[in-house]
């Protein structure tokens, strides 16, 4: 049965593992991002209290 012969499958998982931690990850860190993130400001906004329309 070649299920049970390990050869070629545990090559197959050893060359993809490989793919995924040594080629993927500086391609996905070299991405840009386009819309940077802002800093906010640190003053919070003021707001006015509401007048119910009932006493």
């Amino acid at each position: 049965m070649p299920q049970l012969n390990p050869a070629p499958w545990f090559a197959i998982m050893v060359f993809s593992w490989l793919v995924f931690l040594i080629v993927l990850p500086p391609k996905i860190m070299a991405h840009l991002f386009p819309n940077e993130a802002t800093s906010q400001s640190a003053q919070t906004p003021k707001t006015k209290t509401w007048a119910w329309p009932w006493p």
